[in-house]
């Protein structure tokens, strides 16, 4: 039997087994009877709380103090071992919350980063999540550590998103797509401080009314809790959840009521000024530095409660990190994840698809080329929220022309409907119109699309999408769709899909990873298995695991097919291992496919077995590392493929990491070997300054950059931002590119 017929069969074994595992699993594995929610009652003050991170007002007397928190993690359904106590107060202009976190051993909280929106994970963290419409799908979530962190995201659709290929491991590639169903890049204007006692620490949250959205009065609101007691690896909530989920699992949440509130009217102003030096070395007409300033406008406007107008002129992002540079060995589209802030805010509501394979909306399209050159936007407007229980957005941004490149007017209009138990219905129209005279006739893209979920009780969800494309001069299929299933409880796990995209469809203002026909199937189980025996052996969770998915031609050939066996394994003293992973790769080239300058693979079908393994040492120390291996078959060939990292910290204040993404691949059509080092370093004076480096090395354009920045971040991501970018190139090129930026942008708050 060849490898390739064993891979076609154990996908479908794999396949059958992930339905099995659903058909056979006992329902008395569920609660039968669902929890009481568990319910809060805000109390209205006339005193302001101080917001210092000391709970001493009397106000915080006044509030019914919450508690009775419940592991999740590491023993589902135990009390939390450390007491959590939280009140709530309110008033006409904000939202209080004052948290005290009891510890037996203040001195050993961790702690390992201090700037906004950095990770929560591998530190001690409280988090609160409101689901302000309580329609138990959608929030907003603020979280905080010892060190006084601000953390924030939007959430919809739970967190979570509708579901790609099964994760297949690797050493490199960023998969992030439009569609983050927690969008952390969303700054919320709102102020938290945080005290470490002898008894532990505490916290103190200022939540404006006018950073968040709701209905009229009187308001019940979907709330929980989250605190991470990270020395144990404790994982705690108000609201009780499963091990599987997290804080984002709003149809578990609790409900706090005892509201009354009118809803403020907002309107901000955020004007920016920016100065810059910039020098194309490679160019011969540019001797010297091209001095230059700017200047542009932002503005956020509460058209009413739960709607909100922003706006956009001489749109600038020059304080947005650099991309991280990726190796491309296959013959499909790289995805670089969108940084820009203005595109961030509220992107979850706009994604439809299957993330980082068939985005119909990225915003990644607007402002930036093809060919990676920026075009300038004019500017723009977005309008997002909630109108006649119907979640809306539309967007239209207008770029200008550079050289030869046209200018585009992009539109977006999204509408959807939040269902009861995790189920939603919505439709999307994007359009791209070249404007301007170099853009000629018939230069337009539209595309349309509708997708949805359906969730049956706590364990089933299925969901899916159908989209077309209009392009003139299109005469193929241009529709996509996709369908889904996936059944989790705390044991197993099992995703299948399919999904197919015709050879005409075209998305131009989304992304496709592969812009060919293609009919795919994927399907994956996981079993979770905690046991006394592994927990005696240092063991806190096994993860067997498998997975299969095969994309295939309309014409019935297979080009890609991967079968995904492992088994990983989760140390109770955090340490975290992927043992030997077994995966067989099928590819199928219908022409010649240059892998490298000068190494062309002929047609043909080639099936590769190599090994995976992937793991880390204790994330909480100080210092720690991650390896990812790759080693047997590539194409027609073998590749010893190594991704190494070394993480080193201090207490939050200083961060630093250097990764090398090696591939020394060995085929008969020729033998080559890349490297790519990406070396970061952070270190933070404060909670909302810090300073920044990232110095990446790529051997195959035989150059290296230098992004240096320093923040001094204020309310909404306004601040101040130094930015110095350097490119040089070796074999004697030099610098090839220099440019400095300062840029400062303030939030005047025109209502308050």
């Amino acid at each position: 039997m060849s490898i390739a017929r064993l891979v076609r069969l154990s996908g479908f074994g794999t396949l059958a087994l992930a339905i099995a595992a659903t058909v056979t699993a006992q329902p008395a594995r569920q609660s039968p009877t669902p929890a009481p929610t568990k319910r809060a009652s805000a109390t209205r003050t006339t005193e302001v709380p101080v917001i210092d991170g000391v709970l001493d007002e009397r106000a915080w007397e006044a509030a019914a103090p919450l508690g009775d928190f419940i592991q999740a993690e590491p023993t589902e359904g135990l009390p939390a071992s450390e007491p959590t106590e939280v009140r709530i107060l309110y008033d006409d202009r904000a939202l209080y919350i004052g948290v005290y976190c009891f510890d037996s051993e203040p001195d050993h909280l961790v702690t390992t980063d201090s700037r906004r929106d950095s990770s929560l994970s591998g530190q001690d963290a409280f988090q609160i999540i409101l689901d302000t419409y309580h329609d138990k799908q959608n929030g907003y979530l603020f979280g905080t550590t010892p060190v006084g962190l601000l953390y924030d995201a939007q959430v919809r659709n739970e967190g979570e998103t509708i579901r790609g290929g099964p994760p297949t491991g690797g050493t490199g590639g960023n998969n992030t797509g439009a569609g983050a169903g927690v969008n952390t890049n969303w700054d919320g204007s709102w102020e938290v401080k945080t005290k470490v006692t002898d008894k532990g620490w505490t916290a103190e949250f200022r939540i404006p009314l006018r950073t968040l959205r709701y209905g009229s009065a009187p308001q019940t609101w979907g709330l929980n809790f989250a605190r991470s007691i990270e020395r144990k690896r404790e994982a705690v909530y108000w609201s009780p959840l499963s091990r599987i989920y997290t804080l984002t699992r709003l149809s578990s949440a609790g409900e706090l009521g005892g509201l009354n509130m009118a809803t403020p009217r907002d309107f901000k102003l955020m004007p920016y000024v920016i100065g810059s030096a910039n020098r194309n070395f490679l160019s011969a007409s540019e001797l010297e530095y091209d001095h230059g300033g700017d200047w542009g406008i932002d503005s956020k406007i509460g058209v009413t409660s739960s709607t909100t107008l922003d706006l956009t002129y001489n749109t600038d992002f020059a304080q947005v990190e650099v991309d991280e540079q990726q190796i491309n060995l296959t013959r499909f589209n790289l995805l670089f994840p969108e940084k820009r802030p203005f595109f961030l805010e509220n992107r979850g509501l706009f994604a439809v698809g299957r993330p980082g394979e068939i985005d119909l909306f990225f915003s990644r399209r607007i402002g930036i080329a093809d060919n990676g050159t920026l075009l300038p936007i004019v500017g723009g407007a977005r309008l997002t929220g909630k109108a006649r229980g119907l979640n809306i957005g539309f967007m239209d941004m207008q770029t200008d022309d550079v050289g030869p490149l046209w200018a585009n007017n992009f539109a977006a209009a999204r509408v959807s409907k939040d269902l009861g138990n995790r189920s939603s219905l919505g439709g999307i129209a994007v359009s791209r119109i070249g404007t301007g005279d170099k853009a000629g006739d018939d230069n337009w893209n539209r595309t349309w699309g509708v997708d949805g979920r359906l969730g049956i009780k706590e364990a089933i969800t299925f969901s899916g999408f159908a989209a077309r494309t209009e392009t003139p001069g299109a005469t193929d299929a241009e529709h996509a769709y996709s369908t889904g299933f996936d059944y989790r409880t705390r044991k197993w796990e099992t995703q299948v899909g399919y999904a197919e995209v015709g050879n005409d469809f075209d998305p131009q203002v989304g992304f496709l990873e592969r812009p060919d026909e293609y009919r795919q199937v994927q399907s994956a189980l996981r079993r979770h298995v905690r046991t006394s025996w592994l927990a005696e052996h240092g063991l806190r969770e096994w993860e067997p695991h498998a997975s299969y998915e095969s994309y295939w031609g309309f014409d019935g050939m297979q080009e890609t097919a991967t079968l995904h066996l492992d088994s990983r394994l989760d140390f109770e003293n955090g340490y975290s291992l992927t043992s030997t992973a077994l995966n067989v790769q099928v590819e199928g080239l219908r022409e010649p496919f240059q892998v490298y300058p000068g190494v062309i693979v002929p047609p043909g079908q080639y099936t590769s077995p190599y090994f995976l393994t992937m793991g880390n040492t204790d994330r909480r120390k100080w210092i720690s590392a991650s390896m990812a291996a790759n080693i047997g078959g590539f194409l027609s060939g073998s590749q010893v493929s190594l991704s190494p990292q070394i993480n080193l910290r201090q207490e939050g204040r200083l961060t630093s990491s250097l990764r090398l993404t090696r591939n020394d691949i060995d085929l008969p059509e020729g033998s080559f070997v890349t490297n790519l080092w990406v070396g970061r370093l952070t270190y933070n004076f404060s909670t909302s300054v810090n300073t920044s480096t990232l110095i990446q090395y790529n051997d195959r354009t035989r150059r290296w950059s230098t992004n240096l920045r320093f923040n001094w971040q204020r309310d909404a991501g306004t601040g101040l931002y130094v930015v110095y970018n350097d490119t040089e190139g070796f074999d004697g090129l030099g610098p090839v590119n220099r440019t400095f930026i300062i840029k400062y942008s303030h939030m005047f708050d025109v209502l308050k």
